[in-house]
């Protein structure tokens, strides 16, 4: 983080419109307990009580707000480390 403004914020990065809606972009970085991280999260205009005749900014409001709501509900899962290496592979480099 280059300071800390940047601290936790979700900016608004753009609407677009893919074949099957319109989707609100946004970018999420925070720092927290020595946690750096960052996310992209899109929410899909239609799921929520809002069309596209509404202000940008009720729709951004409105997205950012379930955005961030689901994000927190999400139950993430640690794949663990045996997925990344495969059990044929030392995890060195052999030459020769």
């Amino acid at each position: 983080m280059k300071n800390l403004a940047e601290n936790n914020l979700i900016r608004f990065v753009n609407v677009v419109r893919k074949k099957d809606a319109l989707y609100a972009n946004f970018r999420v970085k925070g720092l927290r307990n020595g946690v750096n991280f960052s996310a992209s999260i899109a929410v899909d205009i239609s799921s929520l009580e809002l069309h596209p005749g509404d202000t940008l900014e009720k729709i951004v409001e409105e997205s950012a707000r379930h955005g961030v709501k689901e994000f927190k509900k999400a139950e993430f899962e640690f794949e663990g480390i045996a997925t990344a290496v495969s059990p044929d592979h030392l995890g060195v480099a052999q030459l020769g």
